[in-house]
């Protein structure tokens, strides 16, 4: 810091102002009357102001001017994890001054994604608080009051200029290369100038005063010292003609007058900070600490938008990502706890947050960390819960008649590890439930004879069809059909697990077959698919789904009766035989 501080205020209570001015007993309670001339003053001295400690009051002030970005949702999460670290109070304040661009939908789609994420706020709407209202909109008494407040003490000026005025201004300082600072007259008019404005009509805005040399230092939490020269900024407007406060003034204002002793937020606002500290000051209000925390980054390391794909925590929530997940991810973009873990649930993130671990840098988003994320926390639900979760999945998309049972529960179990997203249970069990032999037998060389022959170059050369193809598949599923038909492989079925590995055992001494040989083979006839989930789990469950009707008739299932008929209708002769010279073939463009 500039300055030194006296006593025992720790250092992120500081803050200080350099300006060439009087000492800022003679500033601060001064009229109007000799404001600008001590600004002017050529007395140069330096002060600080000090912070006082106090409870911890954090808050998180969205726009209900459309969807919560991930952005935001970290800077809600952080300002949450700051509050219930130090056991201090999280507020939720809706600024919702621009009346054109906000929205109930919005303020309420707010609302439902904070809570989804369980973000849930001490103050603010719907909770209510002792520093209320908590939207902007309804506050509008008390901007006015603190301005008229201002205005009467110097700090702020009528200023009666047009825009086209305000544009040559501009105009002018483009052209010698300063920086657009106001420069019209109504900061030193005369109480006679004013009044015959006032007595036309003429519109007027409220400017600040701003001192025309030094500069300000704030000690940020996250960035360390950051500074600015007060002549870049130049007199600011915080009350518009048509009556409305500005931005900078309400941000100031409500922070202020809600006790707020943090403000923890993206590093855009980092150059407001400059505008709220004269008004804090101006009003004789104690400063917050400031902490600016960085952007997040897509992988091309440009500002995440919506062209990168998903940005909100909606689009998030419908596309099967899990709050949890969500809030563990949101919180590594950018901080870290110093060891190597990466999964926390809100309960630990709440245990080791530090704002101090909070990065300067610019963290970037990747989809697919999150998405592997999402599956790790879904591992970790009890198996009840997860149960829970995907049966009301599938009953929701049509693909069940029921969201809970016995075949649900072996699904769940059976189909979990290729589950990362809860829709991704869907495509699984759909998966599961299909029985794409036509073009299993395509990949592995047997294709229909209208088939083009570059349908399957790839698959004829696959080490793992080839064998499949070679070991006499037809004679395979000739015996299978036929023990299926003698009820043999549904008595076995109906034993369990323990019955279908007797009888696979069986069935492979028979054939004189055993493992790759017996299983591959099995494997294709049976779910008409090279991979999967465990095969045995896999018959039991398609035998289950046969007899309780659990399946909804539009979910494509094609049960184990269907695929023996299948199997009874194949001409093997004539598809092993078509397939001799599209191997030729393939062989020669190879």
């Amino acid at each position: 810091m500039a300055t030194s501080l006296i006593g025992t205020t720790p250092s992120w209570m500081r803050i200080s102002i350099i300006p060439e001015v009087a000492p800022p007993s003679s500033i601060f309670r001064q009229s109007c009357l000799f404001f600008h001339k001590r600004f002017r003053s050529s007395s140069r001295r330096s002060f600080s102001i000090s912070a006082e400690d106090k409870a911890v009051r954090v808050r998180f002030a969205p726009s209900p001017t459309g969807n919560l970005h991930v952005g935001g949702a970290r800077t809600a999460l952080f300002n949450y994890l700051f509050a219930r670290s130090k056991g201090g109070k999280f507020v939720l304040r809706i600024e919702d001054t621009d009346l054109e661009r906000s929205t109930k939908e919005s303020e309420d789609a707010l609302l439902r994604d904070l809570s989804w994420l369980g973000l849930h706020w001490d103050e603010g709407p719907g909770v209510g608080g002792d520093y209320g209202p908590y939207r902007q909109s309804e506050r509008n008494s008390l901007y006015k009051q603190h301005a008229e407040k201002l205005l009467e003490s110097g700090y702020v000026y009528r200023c009666f200029c047009s825009n086209e005025e305000l544009e040559k201004m501009k105009e002018i300082a483009k052209l010698k290369q300063l920086p657009p600072v106001y420069t019209g007259k109504w900061a030193t008019a005369t109480d006679e100038e004013v009044q015959e404005e006032l007595a036309k009509g003429t519109p007027y805005t409220y400017r600040f005063r701003v001192p025309k040399d030094g500069s300000l230092k704030i000690n940020d939490l996250i960035r360390g010292e950051v500074s600015w020269n007060l002549d870049t900024l130049g007199d600011f407007v915080i009350m518009r003609s048509n009556g409305q406060p500005v931005y900078n003034f309400c941000v100031t204002v409500d922070d202020a007058t809600m006790a707020i002793s943090h403000v923890i937020r993206a590093e855009e606002h980092l150059p407001n900070t400059l505008r709220q500290a004269l008004i804090y000051k101006a009003l004789g209000f104690s400063m917050p600490s400031f902490a600016h925390v960085s952007l997040i980054l897509a992988p091309d390391r440009s500002k995440l938008s919506k062209r990168h794909g998903a940005t909100s925590v909606g689009q998030f929530r419908e596309m099967g990502y899990l709050p949890q997940a969500m809030v563990n991810y949101l919180a590594l973009l950018g901080w870290g706890d110093g060891t190597e873990n990466e999964f926390f649930t809100l309960e630990q993130l709440v245990e080791k947050f530090s704002i101090g671990r909070v990065n300067k840098g610019g963290a970037i988003f990747d989809s697919t960390k999150l998405r592997w994320m999402n599956g790790q926390h879904l591992g970790a639900l009890p198996s009840e819960e997860l149960t829970k979760l995907v049966g009301e999945r599938w009953k929701s998309t049509g693909i069940l008649t029921e969201s809970e049972g016995t075949f649900i529960l072996e699904a769940v179990q059976l189909l979990k590890d290729g589950i990362d997203l809860i829709t991704d249970a869907d495509k699984a069990l759909s998966n599961l439930l299909s029985y794409p032999l036509p073009d299993t037998l395509n990949r592995i060389g047997l294709a229909p004879k209208n088939t083009t022959i570059s349908n399957y170059k790839f698959s004829l050369c696959s080490p793992e069809a080839k064998p499949v193809l070679e070991d006499k598949l037809s004679e395979f599923s000739a015996d299978l059909i036929a023990a299926y038909d003698s009820g043999e492989l549904l008595g076995a079925l109906e034993e369990g697990h323990a019955g279908w590995q007797k009888w696979v055992k069986n069935f492979g001494k028979s054939l004189k077959r055993k493992g790759k040989s017996l299983f591959m083979p099995l494997r294709v006839l049976l779910t008409g698919k090279l991979h999967g989930p465990d095969m045995g789990a896999s018959v039991l469950l398609l035998h289950r789904a046969e007899t309780c009707g659990v399946v909804a008739p539009e979910a494509g299932f094609v049960t184990l009766n269907e695929r023996f008929k299948m199997l009874r209708q194949l001409d093997w002769e004539a598809l092993i035989k078509d397939q001799s010279p599209l191997e030729s073939a393939a062989a020669i463009s190879n």
